[in-house]
């Protein structure tokens, strides 16, 4: 036993601990100060200005955390999650805390060491959202229903009823916490007594105060929240792809250490059999997270139930996996040589840091697109956390330049982008014409309630208006209706500028209005000229077509409303040549339904294009598009390769 505590004690474990900590924090401490809030962040601090118990998506905990925040710098994103990444990086010492009474200090500061090793528990504190104080105010609760169980004290019993209803008041997910509180003291005969407890019973009243924020909005808003979170959310039809849950936490936890989970577990259901109620008390913990997703999850929202839900039933079994580790170690020692066993048991926390780091700089690439995206190329980076100071920027000069005397109302295709532009000091309150994102993600009906959705929009008379949409969000049909739905509320609508960021990875369109004096139109004349986007297709070349000598190029474009002026051919960015244009094209206006472009059915290009003027080679090919309005449009590329006759 001796040469097993030197094996694992070497390197010391404290040491590494502290470095890994400091390292993740640092790491955190920096990236968010460079990433963008992405949406969820800012519609939480969106939240925060217009105090609430509770809102559409969430309790109010964690748009109170996000706006106390904010206080310190507004504008700033760092402001924003300062207070998330102080509660994520406590999290290791909240498990060295929560498992000390039950293991010495060398497995306590191993418990907590293995914190930094688990991903998805290393990564949180870098973003503003709900599951950093759920977790720690989880943890928190099991250390002190611990603890009250064994000493009794009142302010243990009185912490723990506070912490939990804070808890109830961040997620609703938090329920599962004194659920399985309940369960233990239920099933186990050796805390059966506690029910008898008036201090518990104190505790469960204090506890219960945190439900009043869920139930304050839902009965004033027809069970709009539970509504979305119980039924609207998930599918509830059977998947198969639910039944792949277990592989995806192995892959996210990292396969070693989610193997060692399993043994841990294992080894507390044999524990809390035999009588042990300390095992008893986390395995019901650990267990009612874990199973009650992995028996929804072929039920349920797949993107969140197979990724980080579960994670709250990882953390209580990380108080006994030093001991399983150690258990591990010998008998892996007794059928290899003891430095192989060694060697496969410091692999476990070694893949899962190197698991932590993976996200971390996986997630702050975005920070880095304008050296990473030359190398990695267009549309690999996500870009949900990057470009939103240049588009502020860009959004403040169109507002100056454009309505030099009064700040118009800003409206936008989808909500995240409307809270941008609050958190940017831009304008506010700012409109949203979203429907689909908000519906999916729990917020429409915040929205309505802040009067900030179409039907306030529709409240406004004769107000200048400035019209953004995000287009690499949508599609040419989705755009069209989106602007369609503008029209019919405004008047005198034009095309105001574009913004490409990241070599267009980001696509900005932004257009001058002004709403109705009236109500809105309902006929389909009155509200043309709408300034619809240009469509086109090229027929010839094909993608990756390797060309000789003169070759065609032929395609069409049209532009409802509008009509277009001009097609030219670009190569490697390049405008080549002015394509003629105006070939008779029925089957265009047939097959594409077009209804308003004046110059239809005239809507072909045709042109002879002489590939030796070209290096051989790779080259890009695509055209611009410029409507009767002045509009450029650019088609989106594709690859040919020219070769010497």
């Amino acid at each position: 036993m001796h040469a097993l505590k030197q094996q694992v004690d070497a390197p010391p474990v404290r040491r590494l601990f502290v470095i890994g900590l400091c390292l993740l924090t640092g790491l955190k401490l920096l990236l968010a100060a460079q990433l963008d809030l992405y949406s969820d962040e800012v519609f939480y601090w969106q939240e925060s200005t217009r105090p609430a118990l509770a809102y559409s998506d969430l309790p109010f905990v964690t748009s109170l955390l996000a706006g106390l925040g904010a206080t310190f710098a507004p504008g700033n994103p760092l402001a924003v999650r300062s207070l998330f990444l102080l509660l994520g990086s406590a999290l290791p010492l909240l498990v060295y805390w929560l498992a000390l009474p039950h293991t010495n200090r060398q497995q306590a500061t191993e418990s907590a060491a293995m914190t930094l090793c688990l991903p998805l528990t290393g990564f949180l504190g870098l973003l503003a959202v709900p599951d950093v104080p759920l977790l720690f105010l989880g943890l928190l609760s099991i250390g002190l229903f611990d603890r009250a169980l064994r000493t009794n004290g009142w302010g243990l019993w009185t912490g723990l009823g506070l912490v939990v209803a804070f808890g109830l008041a961040t997620h609703y997910r938090f329920v599962l916490y004194p659920l399985a509180a309940v369960l233990f003291l239920a099933f186990n005969r050796q805390a059966r007594p506690a029910w008898r407890n008036p201090r518990l019973l104190v505790a469960m009243l204090l506890a219960s105060f945190g439900l009043l924020p869920i139930l304050w909005f839902n009965l004033s808003y027809q069970l709009a929240s539970a509504s979305f979170y119980l039924i609207e959310r998930h599918p509830w039809q059977f998947q198969a792809s639910g039944l792949l849950h277990i592989f995806k936490q192995a892959g996210l936890v990292t396969p070693l250490l989610y193997g060692v989970f399993a043994v841990t577990l294992v080894q507390l259901l044999r524990r809390a059999r035999s009588g042990d109620g300390n095992a008893a008390l986390f395995l019901s913990f650990a267990l009612t997270n874990l199973l009650v997703y992995l028996v929804l999850a072929p039920w349920t929202d797949s993107r969140s139930t197979s990724i980080h839900w579960p994670l709250s039933g990882y953390l209580p079994l990380l108080v006994f996996v030093p001991q399983t580790l150690r258990e591990l170690h010998a008998k892996f020692a007794a059928r290899w040589r003891r430095v192989t066993a060694s060697r496969m048991i410091l692999a476990v926390p070694a893949l899962g840091f190197a698991g932590t780091l993976i996200a971390l700089l996986g997630v702050g690439s975005q920070a880095f697109q304008s050296i990473l995206q030359p190398v990695l190329g267009p549309d690999v980076l996500s870009t949900k956390m990057a470009g939103w100071k240049p588009f502020a920027t860009y959004t403040a000069e169109r507002v100056h330049a454009l309505f030099p005397q009064q700040t118009p109302t800003l409206v936008t295709d989808n909500y995240y982008l409307a809270a941008q532009i609050e958190f940017a000091g831009i304008a506010r309150p700012a409109y949203t014409f979203d429907e689909a994102k908000a519906v999916n993600d729990g917020r429409r009906t915040q929205l309505a309630i802040w009067q900030q959705d179409e039907a306030g929009l529709r409240k406004l008379r004769n107000t200048n208006l400035l019209f953004i949409t995000e287009d690499t969000t949508l599609d040419i049909d989705d755009k069209s209706a989106m602007l369609e739905r503008f029209c019919r509320l405004a008047t005198q609508v034009e095309h105001a500028g574009t913004l490409s960021l990241f070599g267009g990875d980001k696509h900005y369109s932004f257009y001058r209005a002004q709403s109705r004096p009236g109500e809105p139109s309902t006929d389909t004349a009155a509200y043309f000229p709408c300034p619809f986007p240009a469509q086109a297709w090229i027929d010839t070349p094909p993608e990756q077509a390797r060309l000789q000598g003169r070759v065609p190029v032929t395609g069409w474009a049209f532009n409802e409303d509008v009509g277009i002026q001009a097609v030219f051919l670009v190569i490697d960015d390049e405008r080549l040549a002015q394509m003629p244009y105006g070939n008779a094209r029925p089957d265009v206006v047939s097959a594409m339904g077009v209804q308003s472009d004046p110059g239809a059915p005239a809507l072909g290009f045709h042109y002879e294009l002489d590939t030796t003027t070209l290096t051989p080679g790779r080259h890009t090919l695509t055209v611009d598009l410029v409507n009767r309005a002045g509009t450029v449009t650019r088609y989106r590329t594709r690859e040919i390769v020219t070769e010497l006759p």
